[in-house]
């Protein structure tokens, strides 16, 4: 742990000395010149990438799972202090997204996403491919394969009943493999 001082501004490399320069600015200020307000504090985080990924057996069919407590835990476990959560899901018959995760509002979704990509219509996918999970492309197509959620000062930007959830469209149970990934500063 240090920190170098040059009048003007003093550089931090440790949160524990970031909290004892404020603590003792005014002794600092005595040694090295008067600090005002074009002084920089500026505490040193090492930028990291971190991720991790939760396996989630699905049924398929607009099968909806709640991410939110596999994000917290990880973003906790990471120490991380500033940046983005990126959770995404591999495969072109699934999504993510954010919704509150209740009964009532999930089958609303269900509802508004058979209407939008009906599972009893012609999809041309079928027709190529023989595998009746063309709605099931579309579907995750429209809804996309993830979210980004800021993090600041270590906790994830959610509102109060947005959760982080995974949409399993496809016409068959499966093994999802979710990737949580976190991008920023440490602490």
């Amino acid at each position: 742990m240090f920190f170098t001082a040059v009048c003007n501004t003093i550089e931090i490399y440790s949160k524990s000395l970031y909290h004892w320069v404020i603590k003792n600015r005014y002794v600092i200020s005595a040694l090295c010149g008067k600090l005002n307000e074009g002084t920089i504090l500026k505490m040193e985080r090492e930028m990291m990438v971190l991720s991790s990924i939760v396996s989630i057996q699905t049924s398929g069919f607009s099968d909806v799972h709640d991410l939110t407590p596999h994000v917290h835990a990880f973003v906790r476990s990471t120490h991380a202090h500033d940046g983005t959560v990126t959770v995404f899901v591999p495969g072109s018959t699934a999504g993510i997204t954010t919704i509150e995760f209740e009964k009532g509002a999930i089958e609303d979704l269900r509802k508004a996403i058979e209407r939008m990509a009906p599972q009893d219509t012609h999809y041309e996918h079928d027709a190529r491919w023989g595998d009746g999970n063309g709605f099931s492309h579309v579907r995750a197509a429209l809804l996309g394969p993830s979210v980004s959620i800021p993090l600041v000062q270590g906790k994830l930007l959610l509102g109060t009943w947005q959760q982080v959830v995974l949409v399993d469209f496809d016409n068959r149970a499966r093994k999802r493999d979710v990737v949580i990934q976190v991008a920023g500063e440490g602490i």
